[in-house]
């Protein structure tokens, strides 16, 4: 992994060029129709929404440009100490340099700093690689969806441990 990259908090400077970001990625794996996070209201304000308590988002920085983005939220409509891993995208410059691995490090650092016991996700068939890396960093498949996200075509949930 010779690439240099920096994860950092966003900042509202953040805000078009994260929400470019989730519209590029989410078509390639064909979840831009009905039911997916493309279509959340905070995606064009997304500094602002992970403003809010126990809310955390990330961006990864190469040579000054954003090309990825991750962050954990409360889950809504789930118990107080679970959290969701949300909007986690990355450009295809940022895939294959360890970034996804630390992004998810410092989400799940995050997540346990904000006191939750316990992080959900959720994802889609085809979404292979993100896949391997929930695996990898001790997510296990649930049979069906926790809380209430809004998130209805999604068909792949995972959950672990803090």
């Amino acid at each position: 992994m010779s690439e240099n990259f920096l994860i950092r908090p966003m900042t509202p400077r953040d805000n078009a060029a994260v929400a470019t970001i989730i519209r590029a990625v989410m078509p390639e794996f064909g979840a831009d129709g009905p039911g997916f996070a493309i279509h959340d209201a905070e995606v064009d304000v997304m500094y602002e929404a992970y403003a809010q308590p126990r809310c955390s988002y990330f961006v990864i920085e190469r040579d000054g440009v954003v090309i990825g983005g991750g962050g954990v939220a409360p889950l809504q409509n789930a118990e107080p100490d679970v959290c969701e891993l949300r909007k986690m995208y990355f450009l295809p410059t940022a895939r294959g340099i360890g970034a996804g691995t630390a992004m998810m490090q410092r989400c799940l650092d995050a997540a346990r700093a904000h006191g939750f016991k316990r992080c959900y996700l959720e994802t889609l068939t085809g979404m292979n690689a993100a896949q391997a890396l929930y695996q990898r960093s001790g997510f296990t498949a649930l049979c069906a969806p926790m809380g209430g996200t809004g998130h209805f075509s999604c068909d792949r949930f995972f959950i672990r441990d803090l």
